[in-house]
């Protein structure tokens, strides 16, 4: 039995990120992550130049977006503060109150369905395309890649506590990924997505070249306070004309 002080979420509880499987019902994951870590890269192709010391590079194309995270799952001391319906966590709050010995709620029900979500769908012949859901953080994609590491069972070997190591891939529609899309310049207006961690000043950098001109942005787009950017806003990044 835990013995404690209680969780604080118990008293306030925090939103519960959700995995939304497409055409399935969505469900809430126990704990919420501690961190995660989204990475994209880009692929330069390298050619042997005649006469050269070194070889010549070009931009060969991007990646898609990868999101990692480590989910925890527990149900030797979860109570009512653990995602999932009211069912649940009646059970979890319940089961936290037993002896060791006693303990009967199997952690591998709860594991099992971010491990499922790499299965085939049968109608569809692929893995799910999923939605995932967290305050700003909002993500379509696949789940790639899931390791299950059970670190505590109960004297008749079931598993109580586990880590699960996800990875995910982000998915852009068929559609959007082959839409020939113009090159661009300063001179030129342009729209741009907000992603988790952009900033006006890093914009402005990785568009025009000048991070000073953060303020066209902000005015541009009516931003009382540039410093607060929502993953999935649309910005208009006006022309900036040359001097």
């Amino acid at each position: 039995m835990y013995i404690g002080a209680p969780n604080p979420n118990i008293m306030a509880p925090l939103e519960k990120m959700t995995i939304e499987p497409k055409g399935k019902s969505s469900f809430e994951v126990l704990y919420n992550p501690e961190s995660y870590v989204q990475s994209r890269s880009v692929r330069y192709a390298q050619s042997s130049g005649i006469s050269t010391n070194t070889p010549v590079s070009q931009f060969a194309g991007g990646s898609l977006e990868v999101l990692q995270f480590r989910l925890f799952f527990d149900s030797m001391s979860a109570g009512s503060e653990v995602g999932g319906g009211l069912t649940d966590r009646l059970k979890f709050t319940a089961n936290s109150l037993l002896p060791s010995i006693t303990k009967i709620v199997d952690v591998r029900k709860y594991t099992k369905k971010v491990y499922k979500l790499m299965e085939i769908d049968p109608d569809k012949h692929v893995p799910p395309l999923l939605k995932l859901k967290w305050a700003s953080l909002q993500f379509t994609g696949h789940l790639i890649s899931c390791q299950q590491n059970f670190v505590r069972f109960n004297e008749q070997g079931i598993p109580l506590r586990a880590w699960l190591d996800c990875v995910f891939q982000e998915f852009i529609p068929p559609q959007k990924a082959t839409l020939p899309r113009p090159l661009e310049s300063p001179d030129t207006t342009k729209y741009r997505t907000v992603h988790q961690g952009d900033a006006l000043w890093s914009l402005s950098a990785r568009e025009y070249g000048q991070p000073e001109q953060w303020r066209a942005i902000a005015d541009a787009n009516g931003l009382a306070n540039p410093r607060t950017l929502r993953s999935g806003d649309r910005l208009v990044l006006p022309a900036i004309k040359k001097g």
